[in-house]
């Protein structure tokens, strides 16, 4: 459900994938130091040159991931495509810097890595097999006697 909240301002406003809106926020993980080390030169070199066709990427697979588990079809597969945008994201803001210690990686990870986990429960479970539009399709209906 987050992800068509997140998506749904960024269809319904060009803000975010002609205006700008994805550069800004690219722009403020590598200045204020939130990209891990190693993404830096990918943020740098290949997302910020082709940002305009990754923001709609980024806006059309998150309304993508949360239609699928909203209505239980293709679980398995929005799960896989969430938990590497988490990662993604994960990896690109929230870098507690060189000298934190270890349990500040896991702090400063939580906006992201509790989402990650979330897709990841979804993707080892069967949420699918119960709760979605094809389960309730062979379900045998009750009848009245």
């Amino acid at each position: 459900m987050c992800s068509l909240i997140f998506a749904q301002y960024k269809i319904l406003s060009t803000q975010f994938t002609l205006h700008g809106g994805f550069q800004f926020w690219i722009n403020k993980f590598l200045t204020e130091g939130g990209a891990y080390p190693f993404m830096v030169p990918i943020l740098r070199d290949f997302v910020l040159p082709h940002a305009t066709p990754i923001a709609f990427l980024v806006t059309y697979g998150e309304f993508a991931i949360g239609l699928a588990l909203l209505l239980g079809v293709f679980v398995r597969q929005a799960s896989i495509a969430g938990l590497i945008f988490m990662l993604t994201l994960l990896f690109s803001s929230d870098y507690p810097g060189p000298s934190a210690p270890l349990w500040q990686y896991f702090g400063a990870s939580l906006s992201h890595s509790v989402f990650a986990l979330c897709f990841l429960s979804f993707l080892v479970g069967r949420s699918d097999a119960v709760w979605s539009l094809r389960s309730n399709q062979h379900a045998p209906s009750s009848t009245i006697r």
